[in-house]
């Protein structure tokens, strides 16, 4: 994994306790949810959505809130975001072409006759 995503994940472990008093973790704790919050942020989710997902709605009363992290890391680790579509340019109409039978006005990859016509003799 790369390290940049490492340290940025310590920062938001550490960080926690700015959302509430209680995550203050130790840094060992720290250490043993890196990973975690790794898969997380290489998922593409935003560091903040990753602090209040672990912070928001906390038990009244916890043991351990290392624990309580790690839970949260696991169960709600959010799926892979599907490959972007590549855009398709929109399909172009056929020019215009006028008819060599009755030089009406027909749309046609090439010039011809329209479908009102009949075929031309060879």
């Amino acid at each position: 994994m790369p390290r940049a995503v490492h340290h940025g994940a310590a920062d938001l472990l550490a960080g926690l306790r700015r959302h509430d008093p209680r995550l203050l973790l130790s840094e060992r704790d720290v250490r043993r949810l890196v990973p975690g919050v790794s898969a997380w942020l290489e998922r593409g989710v935003d560091p903040e959505a990753v602090a209040q997902a672990l912070s928001r709605g906390l038990p009244e009363r916890m043991r351990d809130p290392a624990s309580v992290l790690a839970y949260r890391l696991t169960e709600l680790l959010p799926p892979h975001l599907p490959p972007v579509p590549v855009a398709r340019r929109p399909r172009r109409p056929d020019p215009l072409q006028n008819c060599n039978g009755c030089d009406r006005a027909f749309r046609a990859p090439a010039p011809g006759r329209c479908r009102d016509c009949p075929p031309a003799a060879a």
